[in-house]
């Protein structure tokens, strides 16, 4: 369950190094931020479901949050991960409509939070709020735009390094050997949903690339030693894709 944090903290601070909230005056900083309250969810724990009513805004101080849908079955499909920074839940506050995901922590979380109504009172006071947010949805909408070009792009193979590499550009932290860090959080069955293949296959292609030093795997991290290698490879892969394709024309 999540908890409501007692001890001090810099809301106002730490808005101001959000991007949405980095051009706003003080002024409205300080209110904005004092309708904000910081909450602590443990690990593995579900923020909001899929087909909820959405009445409240969040934004990531800490941790990693999986967004993914349902299939009537029960299927999951990953849909996005969220990290320090980050806003979620603000389509149903426009929309008015039923939450489209699930959010569930992948570690454990601070996440902020704001009510619809307090919000919206802030949209509409504040016209750099509202061109914020603008922007903000834009990014998004190009984002998922880059996700689904890179699942529609090649086999599987092909998805998984596309998705790899531009995670490793969201939130993959350098390290001063040249190696890079990639603490998503996220099991092999997650990334399995997200590129929607099954598990089993996803642990032996895994397991093919460790051996070849192409990444190091850890409990909800992966650490792609040499950058560039990984992007020689994905290119190897393009050109024997198209290589294939041309041959069959």
């Amino acid at each position: 369950m999540p908890h409501l944090q007692s001890a001090p903290f810099d809301c106002a601070t730490f808005l101001k190094q959000v991007p949405l909230f980095a051009n706003l005056d003080e002024e409205r900083l300080r209110a904005l931020a004092n309708d904000f309250h910081l909450f602590t969810y443990p690990r593995g724990n579900i923020i909001f479901h899929q087909g909820e009513i959405g009445r409240t805004l969040f934004v990531v101080v800490s941790g990693k949050v999986r967004i993914y849908s349902t299939t009537p079955e029960g299927g999951e499909t990953t849909t996005n991960i969220f990290a320090r920074g980050d806003i979620f839940g603000e389509f149903s506050i426009f929309d008015g409509l039923p939450r489209s995901s699930t959010a569930k922590t992948l570690t454990k979380c601070e996440l902020l939070q704001i009510t619809d109504e307090a919000w919206l009172r802030h949209f509409r006071a504040s016209p750099e709020l509202a061109q914020a947010t603008a922007r903000m949805l834009t990014l998004k909408i190009r984002w998922t735009a880059t996700i689904a070009e890179a699942l529609a792009q090649g086999d599987a193979v092909n998805r998984l390094i596309r998705m790899l590499l531009l995670y490793v550009e969201q939130f993959g932290e350098a390290q001063g050997d040249g190696s890079y860090v990639l603490d998503w959080g996220l099991s092999q069955s997650d990334l399995a949903t997200l590129l929607g293949v099954r598990r089993e296959w996803l642990n032996q292609i895994l397991s093919k690339w460790q051996k070849r030093e192409l990444l190091i795997l850890e409990e909800g991290k992966v650490t792609i030693p040499n950058l560039p290698r990984l992007l020689a490879e994905r290119d190897a892969l393009a050109r024997r894709q198209w290589s294939n394709r041309t041959v069959g024309q």
